[in-house]
Protein backbone atom coordinates (compact mmCIF):
# COMPACT_ATOMS: atom_id res chain seq x y z
CA UNK A 1 0.00 0.00 0.00
CA UNK A 2 1.25 3.46 -0.82
CA UNK A 3 0.44 6.55 1.15
CA UNK A 4 0.55 10.15 0.01
CA UNK A 5 0.34 13.51 1.71
CA UNK A 6 -0.18 17.08 0.65
CA UNK A 7 -1.39 20.40 1.95
CA UNK A 8 -3.92 22.90 0.75
CA UNK A 9 -4.88 26.33 1.98
CA UNK A 10 -8.44 27.18 2.93
CA UNK A 11 -9.34 30.81 3.35
CA UNK A 12 -11.28 31.45 6.52
CA UNK A 13 -14.55 33.34 6.36
CA UNK A 14 -15.15 36.55 8.30
CA UNK A 15 -17.56 34.66 10.57
CA UNK A 16 -14.73 32.50 11.82
CA UNK A 17 -12.50 35.48 12.51
CA UNK A 18 -12.71 35.12 16.27
CA UNK A 19 -8.95 34.66 16.14
CA UNK A 20 -6.96 35.55 19.23
CA UNK A 21 -3.19 35.43 19.19
CA UNK A 22 -2.04 32.29 20.94
CA UNK A 23 -5.31 30.44 20.41
CA UNK A 24 -5.14 26.98 18.89
CA UNK A 25 -7.90 27.32 16.30
CA UNK A 26 -5.69 26.59 13.26
CA UNK A 27 -6.07 30.13 11.96
CA UNK A 28 -3.22 32.41 11.05
CA UNK A 29 -2.93 35.76 9.40
CA UNK A 30 -1.09 35.76 6.11
CA UNK A 31 -1.01 37.99 3.03
CA UNK A 32 -4.53 37.00 1.98
CA UNK A 33 -6.09 37.28 5.45
CA UNK A 34 -6.95 34.45 7.82
CA UNK A 35 -6.26 30.99 6.45
CA UNK A 36 -5.96 27.37 7.48
CA UNK A 37 -3.78 24.64 6.03
CA UNK A 38 -5.14 21.13 5.85
CA UNK A 39 -2.62 18.32 5.60
CA UNK A 40 -3.97 14.94 4.63
CA UNK A 41 -2.64 11.42 4.51
CA UNK A 42 -4.29 9.48 1.71
CA UNK A 43 -4.04 5.78 0.89
CA UNK A 44 -3.38 4.20 -2.51
CA UNK A 45 -7.05 4.43 -3.50
CA UNK A 46 -7.33 8.13 -2.71
CA UNK A 47 -9.24 7.61 0.53
CA UNK A 48 -8.33 9.80 3.51
CA UNK A 49 -6.47 8.27 6.43
CA UNK A 50 -5.55 11.24 8.63
CA UNK A 51 -5.93 15.05 8.77
CA UNK A 52 -3.86 17.68 10.54
CA UNK A 53 -4.85 21.37 10.75
CA UNK A 54 -2.48 24.30 11.20
CA UNK A 55 -2.47 28.01 10.58
CA UNK A 56 -1.93 29.16 7.01
CA UNK A 57 1.51 30.57 7.72
CA UNK A 58 3.13 27.27 8.84
CA UNK A 59 5.35 25.25 6.52
CA UNK A 60 4.38 21.74 5.43
CA UNK A 61 7.35 19.97 7.00
CA UNK A 62 6.35 21.00 10.54
CA UNK A 63 3.55 18.42 10.63
CA UNK A 64 5.08 15.73 8.41
CA UNK A 65 6.20 13.41 11.21
CA UNK A 66 2.80 13.74 12.90
CA UNK A 67 1.10 12.53 9.72
CA UNK A 68 3.26 9.46 9.12
CA UNK A 69 4.22 8.40 12.66
CA UNK A 70 1.97 5.29 12.56
CA UNK A 71 3.11 4.06 9.14
CA UNK A 72 5.32 1.01 8.84
CA UNK A 73 6.91 -0.54 5.71
CA UNK A 74 5.12 1.54 3.07
CA UNK A 75 6.03 4.04 0.41
CA UNK A 76 5.44 7.69 1.20
CA UNK A 77 4.88 9.96 -1.79
CA UNK A 78 5.18 13.70 -1.17
CA UNK A 79 6.07 16.87 -2.99
CA UNK A 80 9.31 18.84 -2.79
CA UNK A 81 8.17 20.71 0.31
CA UNK A 82 8.77 17.57 2.37
CA UNK A 83 12.38 17.08 1.18
CA UNK A 84 14.37 17.22 4.40
CA UNK A 85 17.12 14.89 5.60
CA UNK A 86 15.63 14.51 9.08
CA UNK A 87 12.25 13.54 7.67
CA UNK A 88 13.82 11.03 5.27
CA UNK A 89 15.77 9.53 8.19
CA UNK A 90 12.55 9.32 10.24
CA UNK A 91 10.85 7.44 7.39
CA UNK A 92 13.81 5.11 7.01
CA UNK A 93 13.74 4.17 10.71
CA UNK A 94 10.07 3.17 10.28
CA UNK A 95 10.93 1.05 7.25
CA UNK A 96 9.20 3.38 4.79
CA UNK A 97 10.45 4.27 1.33
CA UNK A 98 10.51 8.03 0.71
CA UNK A 99 9.52 8.95 -2.84
CA UNK A 100 10.20 12.67 -2.56
CA UNK A 101 11.94 14.61 -5.36
CA UNK A 102 14.86 16.88 -4.54
CA UNK A 103 14.41 20.60 -4.15
CA UNK A 104 15.63 22.65 -7.07
CA UNK A 105 18.35 24.35 -5.01
CA UNK A 106 20.11 21.08 -4.11
CA UNK A 107 23.31 20.28 -5.95
CA UNK A 108 23.03 16.50 -5.63
CA UNK A 109 19.68 15.27 -6.96
CA UNK A 110 18.08 12.10 -5.63
CA UNK A 111 16.92 9.34 -7.92
CA UNK A 112 13.28 8.48 -7.31
CA UNK A 113 10.82 6.15 -8.96
CA UNK A 114 9.08 8.54 -11.36
CA UNK A 115 6.33 6.05 -12.23
CA UNK A 116 5.46 5.63 -8.57
CA UNK A 117 5.64 9.40 -8.00
CA UNK A 118 3.00 9.93 -10.69
CA UNK A 119 0.48 8.29 -8.35
CA UNK A 120 0.51 11.48 -6.27
CA UNK A 121 -2.34 12.71 -8.46
CA UNK A 122 -4.70 10.80 -6.14
CA UNK A 123 -4.09 13.27 -3.34
CA UNK A 124 -4.74 16.20 -5.68
CA UNK A 125 -8.00 14.57 -6.79
CA UNK A 126 -8.97 14.09 -3.16
CA UNK A 127 -8.50 17.77 -2.38
CA UNK A 128 -10.47 18.72 -5.49
CA UNK A 129 -13.34 16.55 -4.27
CA UNK A 130 -13.14 18.20 -0.85
CA UNK A 131 -13.47 21.67 -2.38
CA UNK A 132 -16.98 20.80 -3.59
CA UNK A 133 -18.12 21.11 0.02
CA UNK A 134 -18.70 24.84 0.38
CA UNK A 135 -18.48 24.72 4.16
CA UNK A 136 -14.90 23.43 3.87
CA UNK A 137 -13.82 25.76 1.09
CA UNK A 138 -14.77 28.87 3.06
CA UNK A 139 -14.34 27.62 6.66
CA UNK A 140 -17.44 28.89 8.39
CA UNK A 141 -16.60 26.98 11.59
CA UNK A 142 -15.13 29.05 14.39
CA UNK A 143 -13.39 26.23 16.23
CA UNK A 144 -10.76 23.92 14.83
CA UNK A 145 -12.44 20.87 16.39
CA UNK A 146 -15.74 21.42 14.56
CA UNK A 147 -13.89 22.14 11.31
CA UNK A 148 -11.86 18.95 11.71
CA UNK A 149 -15.03 16.99 12.46
CA UNK A 150 -16.62 18.24 9.24
CA UNK A 151 -13.41 17.34 7.37
CA UNK A 152 -13.76 13.77 8.63
CA UNK A 153 -17.44 13.73 7.68
CA UNK A 154 -16.68 14.89 4.12
CA UNK A 155 -13.86 12.36 3.86
CA UNK A 156 -16.31 9.62 4.85
CA UNK A 157 -18.79 10.79 2.20
CA UNK A 158 -16.05 10.70 -0.44
CA UNK A 159 -15.07 7.16 0.62
CA UNK A 160 -18.69 5.99 0.36
CA UNK A 161 -19.16 7.28 -3.21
Amino acid sequence: EYFMMDATIIRANQCSAGYKKGSNEALARSCGGFSTKVRALVDALGNPVKFVLTGGNEHEITQAEELVKDLQNTSVLADKGYDLKDFAKFLQTNGCIAVIPSKTNQKKKKDIDRYLYKERYLVEFFFNKMKFFRRLASRFCKSASSFLAFLHFCGTLICLK
